[in-house]
Formats: structure tokens, C-alpha cells, sequence
């Protein structure tokens, strides 16, 4: 379970009164998640003009090691700003004070908008399109933004994580991962500056999705949102909604509907387009050397299922070989 500091029915009880959002009524921990404990909360409400009569759900997160509380503002203020103009997406709960975020214990905490819906297993090309329709929508809105956050996850950065791990330790990966280090390394020297920019997801695979039928009701999890290209950003959602999770099989449908949704609200500029395959294959070297890394530094023994880095080498290989015919 995704709950890393366990909070006393006490502790919840004082940090929802710091909310205009009635009584805490129960709470439990979301096992979903990685980085974050998360509760799903829910209260008694509130009544009158522009409250919430009976009850109200709610995400309560605890922000633990891997999210720096300094950045919290132009996390929290980009859900506000992209909520405020109709994007799908959670909008934060102030406290009365007008906070977006509290401390308890050294940690931070927010309160976020409950949203309904379901991460899809298995998209369809309905879903892949209404998303790639939601991610446009966020590009398009976040262009009038003032926050701003660099990428500590660009090829640059990756590249780097990878070369740290080292090659002989690499090896205990998989021998492949050695020999592909040196693609990286070309890919990087050939990376695009120059392409359309905005603040970005860069994280969207489908458990961050939430759906009912072929609806987009959240885009969730923006802990790695940074100013970057948006192209780039579609082809990181195109790589983790493309494959199976193996990345062994291409579901050419998927790509096809996911690119048109995007389309159908932000149409590529040529030089975008152009540079999907090599931005795709940037994507699939900032997930290898991610994964590369927590393979490496997590124990064996570990009651975690670490996720095998090679399942995105195979998807560069893929984007290698195919080119712009794997965005046709």
C-alpha cells in the first residue's frame, strides 16, 4: 500500500478541520502510487451558496522524500491554473487560510479535488483518442502559466543517471543495456532545442488517466510537470500507451487514434511532426535509465516489484527502426 507515514485518526481529524469542508467522516489508504501516501477521504460537507451539500470525497496526499516541498507551489498552482480553465484535471483544496498545501510532522500535505473514474488496462482507440485530445488541452492551457520548472528528467539527465549506474553494473541488468548505452549517447548528441514548448505532463501513462467509457474525468500525478517541448510529451504518452507491457507488441490503432486526439485540438507544426520518432526514443531512454536506477538501488529482497528497464529498449528499438511510420 502507497502509505508510507502512518497518521493517527487524531491527526486526521485536526488537519480536514483546517478545511471548510465539514466534518472528517472516514479515510483510507490508496494503494496505488509510488512516491506518495495517499488517503481517500471522505467528510460530512458543508451546505450554503457554492458549498458541498452532504458528503465530499477527497485525495489527501503526504508529499514524502522524492517530492521537494520547494516546488510544491508551481505543482499545486499549475492543477489550480489548468483546473481554472476546464482541463480535466484536480483542482487543490485551500484551507481556510487560503493555503494550497499544510506541514504536519516535517511533511507536507495537500488536499485534492476527488475525481470519478478509471485507469484504463487495456485503452482503446476511443480512450487513446479522447486522451490525446486532454493532453493538447493541457499544452494549450498551460501556455499562459508564470510558473516555471526545469526538466531534471531530459536526455541529458538520463544520460547521466545511466552513465553513474556504470557499465559493469548495468551488465547485472542485462548485457544489452552496455551496448544500447552508446545509442544513447548518440541520441542525446542529436536532441532538438528549437520545437514548440509549454509546461508538460511528461508522465502520462494510463494508470494517471482516469476515465469512465471513453470520457477523460482526470489527468492525475503531475509531480514530474516541467517546461519542455509539447511534442516531446506526446511521444512520452505515446510510448507508454502503445506497447504492452513488455514493450514487445506495437498496437498501431492506439498510436494512430492517440496522435489524431491530439490533433483534433493542437495541430503539429512540420518540424514537430518531423522529430516524433527521435523525441520517442528520448522517452524510452528517460524510462530505461529511471527503472535502470530503482533496479539497481532497490534490495532484492524488497516487497516491490521492480519493472525491468528492458521493456524500453525494446520500444527504442521499435521507434529506431520504424521511424515516422510508428506515428502514421
Amino acid at each position: 500500500m502507497a502509505v508510507y507515514t502512518h497518521l493517527a485518526s487524531e491527526d486526521l481529524a485536526t488537519l480536514i478541520a483546517a478545511y471548510d469542508v465539514g466534518e472528517l467522516v472516514s479515510a483510507k489508504g490508496i494503494a496505488e502510487g509510488v512516491s506518495n501516501s495517499n488517503w481517500l477521504v471522505e467528510t460530512s460537507g458543508t451546505d450554503g451558496p457554492g458549498k458541498m451539500g452532504g458528503g465530499a470525497r477527497f485525495i489527501l496526499t503526504m508529499y514524502e522524500k522524492r517530492t521537494d516541498p520547494a516546488e510544491l507551489p508551481f505543482f499545486l498552482g499549475l492543477l489550480d491554473h489548468l483546473a481554472a480553465q476546464g482541463c480535466a484535471v484536480p483542482a487543490t483544496i485551500h484551507d481556510r487560510d487560503g493555503a494550497a498545501f499544510r506541514s504536519l510532522g516535517g511533511k507536507a500535505l495537500a488536499l485534492i479535488e476527488y475525481l470519478p473514474g478509471i485507469s484504463p488496462d487495456t485503452p482503446s482507440p476511443q480512450q487513446a483518442h479522447a486522451v490525446g485530445a486532454a493532453l493538447a488541452r493541457v499544452h494549450r492551457a498551460a501556455a499562459d502559466f508564470d510558473g516555471t520548472r526545469a526538466n531534471d528528467l531530459d536526455v541529458h539527465g538520463c544520460l547521466a543517471i545511466l552513465e553513474r549506474c556504470g557499465e559493469s553494473r548495468l551488465a547485472e541488468i542485462d548485457l544489452e543495456l552496455t551496448k544500447w548505452l552508446g545509442e544513447a549517447r548518440k541520441l542525446v548528441a542529436r536532441w532538438p532545442q528549437d520545437l514548440p514548448r509549454s509546461i508538460i505532463h511528461s508522465d502520462l501513462f494510463p494508470d494517471n488517466v482516469l476515465m469512465l467509457g471513453a470520457r477523460v474525468t482526470g489527468l492525475i500525478d503531475f509531480y514530474f510537470a516541467c517546461d519542455d517541448m509539447m511534442a516531446y510529451d506526446l511521444a512520452v504518452t505515446h510510448a507508454a500507451w502503445c506497447f504492452d507491457r513488455h514493450g514487445t507488441k506495437f498496437a498501431t490503432e492506439i498510436g494512430q487514434a492517440l496522435v489524431a486526439g491530439y490533433e483534433s485540438v493542437r495541430p503539429l507544426e512540420p518540424g514537430e511532426r518531423e522529430a516524433l520518432p527521435l523525441l520517442a526514443q528520448g522517452a524510452c531512454l528517460r524510462f530505461t535509465a529511471s527503472r535502470a536506477q530503482d533496479w539497481l538501488d532497490t534490495p532484492a529482497d524488497a516487497l516491490v516489484t521492480r519493472k525491468d528497464p528492458m521493456d524500453f529498449v525494446r520500444r527504442w528499438k521499435y521507434y529506431a527502426e520504424h521511424g515516422n511510420r510508428a506515428f502514421a
